[in-house]
């Protein structure tokens, strides 16, 4: 009620126009006979305020709600009339007060807004956040903030009556639009959100729960905030509340200074022998007693005792669970694989500028790695709506990045990655509108195989699925990829890789024609391509995939699991033990708040929701792999085939070997044996095409390094770099190394290692690059 002068006059308007209606009510049932409702009673059944303490704020505004409707101290129609009266002049008090202007706290809060805090070194002003507890002061903030700044689009609102897609809009719009300055909120604001985008914040209001207060701030001091956050918190001096809370924060201030700003992280923990909440209510209740005051000071005191807070900063500190050696060392090389074979950031901005764009988007470069979007078409918005999940895609964005070393700003940027809606939307547009072309095929041109021999390469998509199914009776998809063979004229069937398509290029319309019938309509490619692919993917691919998924999840639904059994068997114990209390006082004739038989209720209710959590787990351990669907295809030609037929002379760079199978096994055996030398193991990855030869494993700190071997003969001028190896070598700058190794008589003469060779990303069309040999020498060392 004291939260602002806006919420006492609401507050008690709401409550004299209830129960007005209520006398209405009243009056209609004695008239009709009926004697006067049971429900004219004091005596509200409320559940205890513990049960409050986590519940969501849509559940503690419905019992609000509740309460103005039924709580009232009359016992009679008379009384009910004489506290509407009561009411009635209280809220013309409160009117008064509302319109005099006369509002200490507000008045802070507009001072704060003018502090050097709140503008950057350019003058702009920086976004800040403000939490506060009652909707009325939340509309309240929000309207005075807007009239304040002279825009009223830079202020947006969180609070439980705000739906989660709406929510989830405000959260993006706040985080990456420039124009959105101010976020006012409750606690709505404060359940699991990320805010990360501001380092400013005020509690114009302070939970009664400690625990609330550090999840507020957890918003935005968290990992990766590269800010120094401030946080004002305002306490309205001459209260009795305020009196405790000050007492807190003097305190909580001292200990900081003294063991480090880790302190606020231990907050909640502080009060867990006496609530926060309880203190507040007895200094609300008999604060004007002296003694009751020095009592109060004496529990804030003991609560944030320095030796106390000092052994929850340590107990906090130890570390759980220990890994074994062997554990670690299997993790860190799993996930270095990962990070090796993942969807890369150059791949994605690649096909993120140019779709964007040809879709109608305005996108353009700003800092290194970083880009502003100031207009997202119309379609890609509803294309959003559409696919309903995730993120909203607002109207234009600050900054966005395609590699997490870019996001930090300022301004912080959106990464933009598969499953952002953003990509999502763009990616279901570009499908809709080209994916019949998969079908109809393409003739691509590799430019690395002077062979003869063309080769089919067909798209095939592959799905692993779980036990449960979705509300449209699909199946849930826990992975999903799109997966290549190659298919020669005899029928073999290989794996062609995680992209081949990035090392080739489309035939021209000259090349289509000089190539003709015999070769784009010869009788193999129409020998029902489509099936071998599909067995190929039936016997190799798919059976690789559900192994590598079924692998991942089994230990993380176990660990899953193993938490789930904990905290609810945690939880079912605390209220069967509760029923039993609360039983024993019953019968003992006690009066208590909360029945027995409603905890023991919610001890039934936690044994349910575990067996469905159980039952829900095993349904995700019930993995299986999908028929493969063979989605689209290409004819590759090589090079010299297409030469042949365009009368092309092959001319080669000079160096090139006539057998450039011999040089490049050559140059391969000399980078391995150099490898294990240095103490390294190599393993040969070449088959698997995935942008670099060989995998090598340091022997003691377990680091991995991706190297392209290249082999020429001595007296070469240049080497070709495909597509493929050049965007993985600039998204693994730090291990990739470009090995060169040049070869005199049929030994290698000279081997050379290139770090961070290539620049930049090849243009959109290249499928490969040729480079001067003698400028990546000049910089190379000798493998040491």
């Amino acid at each position: 009620l004291a939260s602002s002068p806006e919420a006492i006059y609401r507050s008690l308007s709401r409550r004299r126009t209830r129960l007005e209606a209520r006398l209405v009510e009243e009056e209609l049932r004695v008239r009709g006979g009926d004697p006067l409702s049971a429900d004219l009673d004091p005596n509200v059944r409320l559940p205890d305020p513990e049960d409050l303490e986590d519940a969501p704020e849509t559940e503690i505004e419905a019992l609000e709600a509740t309460v103005l409707d039924q709580a009232t101290a009359a016992r009679s129609l008379a009384e009910l009339r004489a506290e509407i009266l009561i009411l009635r002049d209280l809220e013309e008090q409160a009117l008064a007060v509302r319109r005099s202007g006369q509002d200490a706290k507000w008045r802070q809060l507009d001072s704060i807004l003018d502090r050097p805090e709140m503008t950057d070194s350019e003058g702009n002003r920086r976004k800040l956040i403000v939490f506060t507890e009652p909707r009325d002061t939340l509309e309240y903030l929000a309207a005075n903030i807007r009239q304040r700044l002279g825009r009223p689009e830079a202020v947006i609102v969180i609070h439980g009556g705000v739906s989660r897609e709406d929510r989830r809009k405000a959260v993006e719009s706040f985080m990456h639009d420039p124009n959105t300055l101010v976020l006012v909120a409750n606690d709505a604001a404060g359940e699991g959100v990320n805010l990360q985008r501001a380092h400013l914040m005020e509690n114009y209001d302070l939970p009664w729960n400690p625990n609330r207060l550090e999840q507020r701030f957890g918003r935005i001091h968290r990992i990766g905030q590269t800010e120094v956050c401030h946080l004002w918190n305002l306490v309205a001096a001459g209260t009795r509340e305020g009196d405790v809370y000050a007492r807190l924060l003097e305190k909580m201030e001292a200990a900081r200074e003294a063991l480090g700003g880790r302190v606020y992280d231990v907050l909640g923990k502080l009060f867990e022998g006496q609530a926060l909440r309880d203190l507040l209510i007895d200094a609300i209740r008999y604060g004007e007693q002296p003694e009751v005051r020095a009592r109060l000071h004496q529990a804030v005191d003991g609560a944030v005792d320095r030796e106390r807070i000092q052994a929850l900063l340590d107990e906090k500190a130890l570390v759980r669970s220990i890994l074994s050696m062997a554990s670690i060392e299997e993790l860190r090389r799993s996930m270095e694989r990962a990070a090796a074979r993942k969807l890369q950031p150059h791949f994605v901005s690649a096909f993120f500028l140019e779709a964007f764009q040809r879709l109608g988007g305005r996108i353009s470069r700003r800092e290194t790695g970083r880009w502003e979007i100031t207009h997202v078409p119309a379609a890609i918005r509803r294309r959003d709506r559409e696919i309903g999940r995730g993120d909203p895609v607002l109207d234009r964005y600050e900054r966005v990045c395609f590699d997490k070393p870019f996001i930090a700003g300022p301004p912080a940027a959106k990464f933009l990655c598969p499953g952002y809606k953003l990509l999502d939307s763009v990616v279901d547009l570009i499908e809709e509108q080209y994916g019949a072309v998969l079908k109809q095929g393409a003739v691509l041109i590799d430019e690395t195989d002077t062979g003869f021999q063309p080769r089919a390469l067909a798209y095939i998509q592959h799905a692993v699925r779980d036990g449960r199914i979705r509300r449209d009776g699909q199946p849930i998809i826990v992975s999903q990829r799109l997966q290549f063979a190659e298919i020669r004229p005899n029928g073999g069937v290989t794996d062609a890789g995680p992209a081949p398509y990035l090392d080739y290029r489309p035939a021209t319309e000259a090349e289509r024609r000089a190539l003709g019938a015999e070769v784009l309509a010869a009788p193999w490619l129409a020998g029902g391509l489509d099936r071998l692919a599909e067995s190929y993917a039936i016997a190799e691919l798919a059976p690789a995939h559900l192994a590598e998924v079924r692998a991942r999840r089994l230990a993380e639904i176990d660990k899953e699991e193993d938490q789930v059994v904990i905290r609810l068997n945690r939880e079912i114990q605390h209220w069967d033990g509760r029923a039993g209390l609360l039983k024993l006082r019953e019968q003992e004739g006690q009066r208590t708040r909360l029945p027995a038989s409603v905890a023991s209720g919610r001890a039934n209710d936690l044994a349910e929701r575990l067996r469905r959590r159980k039952q829900d787990l095993e349904r995700q351990r019930a993995l299986a792999a999908l028929p493969p669907m063979v989605i689209g295809g290409a004819l590759v030609v090589p090079k010299g085939l297409i030469d042949e037929a365009m009368n092309v002379p092959q001319a080669k760079p000079s160096g090139f070997s006539e057998d450039p199978g011999d040089t490049e096994q050559l140059a391969m055996d000399a980078v391995m044996d150099a490898e294990r030398r240095l103490g390294w193991e190599p393993r040969d990855v070449s088959a698997q095409k995935i942008g670099y030869d060989i995998e090598s494993w340091h022997q003691k700190s377990g680091a991995m390094r991706c190297i392209e071997v290249k082999g020429r003969q001595s007296d070469a001028d240049v080497i070709i770099v495909t597509r493929n190896e050049i965007l993985v070598a600039l998204n693994r700058q730090d291990s990739f190394i470009l090995a060169i190794a040049l070869v005199r008589n049929g030994f290698v003469d000279r081997l050379a290692y290139v770090r961070r060779p290539f620049g930049a990303p090849p243009d959109f069309g290249s499928s490969a690059v040729i480079y001067e040999l003698r400028p990546l020498l000049a910089r190379s060392e000798v493998p040491a």
